[in-house]
């Protein structure tokens, strides 16, 4: 035998039991292998650029979808103070999405301003502040102060869509345009906050010898007036006088703000130390006290103005600038700019507002039966005979009206309808704090001042 001899109805019965498959796939190679090899090889290419497109469509779409991903999870935020071209937000939901391409101009308060000043510095038709004001929260925007600022955001016709009034770092308001109507959100943060340390010495006024001791200005004030009612910054310290303050030092994202208020401080005049510590009520209220109990706040302020430097003292046998005759002079002159608001030293009445060639703008004030102050030679008049002032209030502004050589406030202190001293006459005590309070004071103040002392003693060893 020279071999297997398969008989044709064999064959059939094979291709029977084949898979479908497996024969398409023997015509198709029989098919191919009766072409050319040009008729081959161009549609190898053929397949091959198909597949090609295929893939770069496919990345096409990818990318697109990466590039769409990306623009709705970004958002602008101005807690930084940038001013993007455009911004997008997040809804109630969470859920990113894009509001409106917006132009965003910024101002900055100044001096006088009012919204309408702003807008139009800023460009904007001032025919939507009435929507402003009109929505709920509009009145915040009737008194603004100089430093703060406004972010607008509007559209391609120009028209306000959102406006963040900045009022400061930790507060902002913002006014949202729905359909004409402002919707208004108040956005707060809160700070990070240390305590700070600062010491001096005094070697000229007070002002400067805090700003040597790195004092922000704010706290330089504070202090002035903590201890103002005890001490005349202007006749009584001395160089050598000490002073010592721990407050508050506020951070945002690790930026400093403005400082926070003191929280204890101590100030040595003469060899005598005054202390005084921040105590917060159970209610909430925060107020000075010495460690005694005593409030720092007294009946009268010592002196009636902030910025002011003495040219006349009290001197019963003075010669008088102008008439160039031996006078009593019952009072104390603090000479300072034109227009230095003038403040009452005491909660009172005004029983006298007027004008006299001697004293030229004068006012009365009446506290009580047993005191009355006076201030002499203003400028301006800010309150009417008969008005009921608080201890602070502007009663007026320095001026050289009268028998005056230049712009100063004459000041003068009657006790029973005696002309006193105003440095010197002894004011009625302080408020104690009340009993309720006293236990849980003793142990704050206490504490407040050991850091006080221990700060100190760690800052002498520094140097």
């Amino acid at each position: 035998m020279d071999g297997f001899n398969v008989s044709p109805d064999d064959m059939d019965l094979e291709k029977r039991f084949r898979s479908p498959l497996l024969l398409i796939a023997d015509e198709l190679v029989s098919t191919i292998r009766s072409w050319s090899l040009k008729l081959v090889l161009g549609c190898v290419a053929v397949f091959c650029l198909i597949v090609i497109l295929a893939n770069q469509f496919m990345a096409t779409g990818e990318k697109q979808e990466e590039r769409r991903q990306v623009v709705e999870h970004l958002y602008i935020d101005f807690d930084k103070d940038n001013s993007p071209s455009g911004t997008l937000v997040l809804d109630s939901d969470g859920v990113a999405h894009l509001k409106k391409m917006l132009v965003w101009r910024s101002e900055k308060v100044k001096n006088g301003d009012n919204l309408s000043a702003l807008f139009q510095r800023a460009g904007i038709s001032t025919a939507q502040i009435y929507d402003l004001s009109a929505s709920p929260g509009g009145d915040l925007l009737n008194n603004l102060s100089p430093g703060e600022q406004f972010h607008m955001g509007l559209d391609s016709n120009n028209t306000l869509i959102e406006l963040q009034y900045v009022k400061s770092p930790l507060l902002r308001y913002i006014y949202d345009n729905h359909h004409g109507h402002f919707q208004v959100e108040k956005r707060t943060h809160t700070a990070d906050v240390l305590y700070g340390y600062r010491k001096g010495v005094i070697k000229d006024s007070l002002y400067n010898s805090a700003k040597r001791a790195q004092l922000p200005d704010n706290i330089i004030m504070e202090m002035a007036n903590l201890f103002g009612w005890d001490i005349d910054f202007v006749f009584d310290i001395r160089e050598g006088d000490e002073f010592a303050v721990l407050f508050e030092d506020r951070f945002l994202h690790g930026e400093r703000l403005n400082a926070g208020d003191i929280i204890a401080a101590s100030f040595t005049n003469r060899g005598k130390t005054y202390r005084a510590v921040r105590y917060e009520h159970r209610d909430g209220s925060a107020r000075y006290y010495s460690p005694e109990g005593l409030s720092m706040r007294k009946t009268f302020l010592r002196t009636p103005l902030d910025i002011f430097r003495i040219t006349s003292g009290f001197n019963l046998r003075r010669k008088h600038p102008i008439h160039k005759k031996i006078k009593a002079h019952r009072g104390v002159d603090y000479a300072a700019p034109r227009g230095t608001p003038v403040y009452a030293t005491g909660r009172g009445k005004v029983v006298e507002s007027s004008f006299s060639k001697p004293n030229g703008n004068f006012v009365f004030i009446q506290h009580g039966q047993t005191y009355m102050t006076k201030y002499l030679h203003l400028d301006a008049r800010k309150v009417k005979v008969g008005q009921t002032v608080s201890q602070g209030k502007v009663i007026g502004t320095v001026g050289s009206t009268g028998y005056s050589t230049g712009p100063h406030l004459h000041y003068e202190f009657l006790v029973n309808g005696v002309h006193q001293n105003p440095r010197t006459v002894e004011l009625p005590k302080a408020n104690p704090i009340d009993d309720g309070e006293r236990e849980r004071f003793d142990k704050i103040s206490k504490a407040l001042l050991v850091r006080l002392e221990i700060r100190g003693q760690a800052s002498q060893n520094d140097e």
